[in-house]
């Protein structure tokens, strides 16, 4: 446990309506916990600001511009928000509880998925991506363990989302740094962020998906020099592997392109992955046996 934690235990209050159950996670400004929540009567994720963070209002207005999105988005392939507090002692957002493994945690443990389930993932991921964009929304951290493994995959954390205007007028690099668009690694030189962004993010995760290892080469993070950081900007993509499907890899490699104008949009990332789904064997899910929906 960080010192700069709420330090929840299994039976305490973090409200009048939400019992902690465990934790889940965190990052530099939340804290997220599996809760009991007496509103619904059922088990939901809160993400819950750290206690030092309280009264910092980059950190508020972050908050506030994630509970925005999702309060303006409705989709079966994104988390959902139930309610939220964004001030008062301990602000937070209470979002659905989801089943179902984490992307990287999947690819982790047992490496390459089976085609039919990172195809329909890619599909059902894309068509989230094409209603958050038409929302006017750029997600900007589309990497594996942001999608949950279920039926339909799951898109979380809009915690750096944008509108398509504030992403273009980024000056610097919001993201996580092996699943950033170049345009996002250092804007404006680079670039401007946009929903080009996201389709190169979901290019990196089908990537990885269906190879068991990232695209690109790890760079690192504390160099001054962004191109020693981003290898994105300076290497061509790894080959993925012989098994993959020649369609897949031709389209993930659109995916990946260095030029946003070149990429495809979600909805012809998804009219493109639909037609190779269709050609699965049905029941071929293998592995893991997680239910996918059929296209």
């Amino acid at each position: 446990m960080t010192r700069d934690s709420w330090g929840f235990q299994a039976g305490d209050p973090l409200t009048d309506d939400l019992t902690a159950m465990r934790l889940l996670g965190g990052g530099n400004a939340y804290e997220a916990y599996l809760a009991f929540d007496e509103v619904t009567y059922s088990p939901v994720v809160v993400k819950v600001v750290r206690p030092a963070q309280v009264s910092d209002e980059g950190t508020l207005r972050g908050l506030r511009r994630e509970v925005e999105a999702l309060d303006r988005t409705n989709h079966p392939a994104l988390v959902r928000s139930l309610r939220a507090e964004t001030g008062g002692e301990r602000p937070h957002v209470v979002l659905e509880q989801l089943d179902g493994p984490r992307l990287s945690t999947l690819v982790r443990k047992y490496g390459p998925l089976e085609p039919a389930q990172y195809l329909a993932l890619g599909l059902e991921v894309a068509a989230a991506l094409h209603y958050l964009h038409r929302q006017g929304f750029v997600h900007l951290d589309v990497k594996p363990s942001n999608i949950i493994v279920g039926a339909p995959a799951k898109l979380i954390d809009l915690s750096v989302a944008r509108t398509v205007e504030d992403a273009a007028a980024l000056r610097y690099p919001i993201g996580t740094d092996a699943y950033m668009a170049p345009e996002q690694t250092d804007p404006p030189r680079t670039g401007s962020p946009g929903p080009a962004s996201d389709v190169w993010g979901l290019g990196a995760v089908l990537f990885e998906a269906a190879a068991g290892f990232p695209a690109f080469d790890d760079g690192d993070p504390d160099h001054d020099d962004v191109e020693e950081r981003f290898r994105q900007l300076v290497d061509e993509p790894r080959l993925l592997p012989e098994f993959v499907p020649d369609d897949v890899a031709k389209l993930v490699g659109s995916m990946l392109s260095p030029r946003p104008e070149e990429r495809p949009t979600p909805a012809e990332v998804a009219d493109a992955l639909g037609p190779i789904l269709e050609r699965q064997p049905r029941g071929a899910l293998g592995g893991w046996k997680v239910a996918l929906t059929a296209r």
